[in-house]
């Protein structure tokens, strides 16, 4: 019985979707193609006789306060007012059931990426950069987890910690790893950050309209060999800094050495009116580094789960779990060696 209840359940709620499909569209005939997702959206395909659309259904928790559809719907809607076609357009919009209609991008994941590649990525931000000047853009949120002060860093890599060391007399082996590993490297990654930080938060100027969550990662690769760049759930100001090292440490984006300092140089070009750009990312990167190893053991955690979940991952908790610290693992030994090179 609660088997069948489960299924009615998943029917009666593929079958409000496609209403909510058929409304966004306009369209009597809709059909949904489950395309998965990222880490906090599901994502279909919408077939109908005017063509195909893309429907993305935000994620909402209850402990979380950010609204991910409304602050991707207005950036993307900036973004294209001021002339940025690289991002994908909003169709429409469906605030009450947290589902987005957007444009649908004919193209291929962006494997294998190569310095045209890159350039692309750094275009965008270019033009990203000359939208600091627009005025509509003074009413733009923070970006999700900015980081404008070592204070603001600090506190993100304090409560992540935090977070974690609540379930680790559960999980053995991730506790050796975050006691005899993750929190040396923590106070390494402190000292190099007060050592290279200006302590006081970044003036407005020198701040960027930013992605947050910008990579090949969220990209698709047109027939043309165009790039176009999605999920602008996390859009905002924050500092160039931060999205650099979230570029150069994203754990999908796979990046080899050689295309890791090919967008760094790029970020300092653009940055090049930016005097403390270099020492920044200097004292920044590390700690932004645990952050991020921290943020790939979200499976250990009940709230990163049902993210996931929500997202339509098909694999037990375990193997995620396993995956996940041992991709913290692989990060860390990365962030170490590199740390190791810069002392010398």
């Amino acid at each position: 019985m609660r088997f069948s209840k489960m299924i009615r359940e998943m029917t009666d709620q593929n079958l409000a979707i496609q209403e909510i499909a058929r409304h966004l569209t306009g369209q009597p005939e809709a059909t949904l193609v489950p395309m998965g997702g990222g880490g906090n959206s599901r994502l279909m395909r919408v077939e109908t006789p005017a063509g195909r659309f893309a429907l993305k259904r935000h994620l909402r928790q209850a402990h979380d306060p950010r609204d991910r559809q409304k602050t991707e719907t207005q950036a993307l809607a900036f973004l294209h007012a001021h002339g940025v076609t690289e991002v994908p357009r909003v169709i429409a919009v469906d605030r009450e059931h947290g589902c987005t209609l957007l444009e649908w991008i004919e193209g291929e994941p962006v494997n294998g990426a190569t310095t045209t590649d890159v350039d692309a990525a750094l275009a965008l931000i270019r033009k990203l950069y000359a939208l600091r000047e627009v005025p509509e853009a003074r009413h733009l949120p923070l970006a999700s987890a900015a980081c404008l002060s070592p204070a603001m860093l600090l506190d993100q890599v304090s409560t992540r910690m935090d977070r974690l060391f609540q379930v680790l007399p559960q999980h053995p082996e991730l506790a050796a790893f975050v006691r005899q590993e993750l929190l040396l490297f923590a106070d390494q990654s402190l000292g190099t950050m007060v050592r290279h930080c200006p302590p006081d938060e970044l003036p407005p100027a020198l701040r960027l309209p930013s992605p947050s969550d910008f990579g090949f990662h969220n990209a698709l690769r047109r027939p043309d060999g165009g790039i176009v760049f999605l999920d602008f759930e996390y859009f905002g100001w924050d500092d160039p800094v931060k999205l650099t090292c979230d570029f150069l440490l994203h754990p999908g984006m796979n990046l080899d050495s050689t295309l890791r300092e090919y967008f760094a140089n790029g970020m300092r070009e653009i940055c090049r009116e930016d005097a403390e750009f270099e020492e920044r990312l200097t004292g920044c990167l590390p700690m932004l580094g645990l952050c991020w190893c921290m943020i790939m053991l979200n499976e250990f955690l009940q709230e990163g789960w049902e993210r996931r979940s929500f997202a339509g991952r098909h694999e037990t908790r375990t193997v995620a779990r396993d995956r996940q610290l041992a991709k913290a693992r692989a990060l860390l030994t990365w962030l170490r060696k590199r740390q190791g090179q810069e002392t010398k």
